[in-house]
């Protein structure tokens, strides 16, 4: 690939990204309010229930359609695209970071364990992630400010840098890698991936190795192979997703301004207790929906654009 194909892709690529991030950010922003612990937003009703012998109240949060109605009459349709400054801003980065993490890690590990072997492929990821997630946490932590700063119509919002400055008041350099910690423990989430996608790859492959097969059919075989391979990939990442899903809603309640929730493992443990195992769910089907149109977007965009450079 030359110099000029390899600057093409990056940038759609880049297009891509941005494409599918500013069209889903209504859907990022219902889901980060769907995981965050404000009760002046959330409770719908409440509800007396006993725990330990002690009464609590317990909230019965709105679904992602009761979220979005709620923010649209009390808001306006501009806080549907709260934070999308900062998420422009972080994707090309991240995704930079993120590539040559992965190409140098790989490059390395390729000399220590079997080359491009799925166990070189996850620590790649692995460290990769890692990488980014320090690189890139205060971009993130801004963007979930932003999109919790919840106002009524006619109030005026918080811009990005006086969330920066309110952040740096409150805690100095460290309060911009809140939520870090479970941004760690989210790169698991890959690994789950990788290991239910090569199982179920494997599964289809011994399925089809008694089938005879002539050259006739060999182009249907290779089609029916294409078409289990991306079933395989949506199936897989639908389950790591939702396996890993409760370190999205530990990182939203972290990074909350004036949040009682300090480590990762105190949150894990406090949400359950006060609100029950679901809240640690709350948002996921938001995000699972999103993830769809989402990558069809940024498929599309970047076909498009590749399309009109080379054309």
């Amino acid at each position: 690939m030359s110099q000029r194909d390899t600057l093409v892709h990056l940038f759609a690529g880049g297009c891509g990204g941005t494409v599918g991030a500013i069209l889903t950010c209504p859907l990022e922003v219902v889901k980060t309010r769907l995981q965050s612990s404000s009760i002046t937003f959330y409770v719908s009703e409440v509800q007396l229930s006993t725990v330990n012998g002690a009464s609590v109240a317990r909230m019965s949060p709105p679904g992602p359609l009761h979220c979005l109605r709620l923010i649209l009459e009390k808001e306006g349709p501009r806080s549907l695209f709260r934070g999308l400054g900062p998420n422009l801003v972080g994707v090309a980065p991240s995704r930079a970071i993120y590539f040559a993490a992965y190409s140098t890690a790989k490059e390395k590990l390729n000399g220590v364990l079997e080359p491009d072997s799925t166990q070189v492929h996850m620590a790649s990821a692995g460290m990769a992630g890692f990488t980014a997630i320090t690189a890139t946490n205060p971009i993130w932590l801004i963007k979930t400010r932003l999109q919790l700063d919840a106002r009524s119509r006619g109030e005026r919002r918080m811009s990005a840098f006086e969330c920066v400055r309110r952040v740096y008041r409150a805690d100095g350099l460290r309060g911009f890698y809140r939520g870090m910690s479970a941004s760690y423990a989210g790169i698991s989430e890959t690994v789950i991936h990788f290991v239910i996608y090569e199982n179920i790859k494997r599964r289809l492959l011994e399925a089809k190795a008694p089938q005879n097969m002539d050259d006739e059919e060999e182009t249907s075989k290779d089609a029916s192979d294409f078409v289990g391979m991306m079933l395989a990939a949506a199936t897989s990442k639908t389950c790591a997703t939702t396996i890993a899903y409760p370190h999205e809603v530990i990182r939203t309640r972290l990074r909350e301004e004036g949040t009682k929730y300090r480590s990762f493992f105190q949150t894990l443990t406090t949400v359950p207790k006060e609100e029950g195992y679901r809240a640690l769910y709350r948002g996921l089907t938001t995000h699972l929906v999103r993830q769809i149109p989402n990558t069809a977007i940024m498929m599309c965009t970047y076909e498009l654009v590749v399309y009109l450079l080379n054309g």
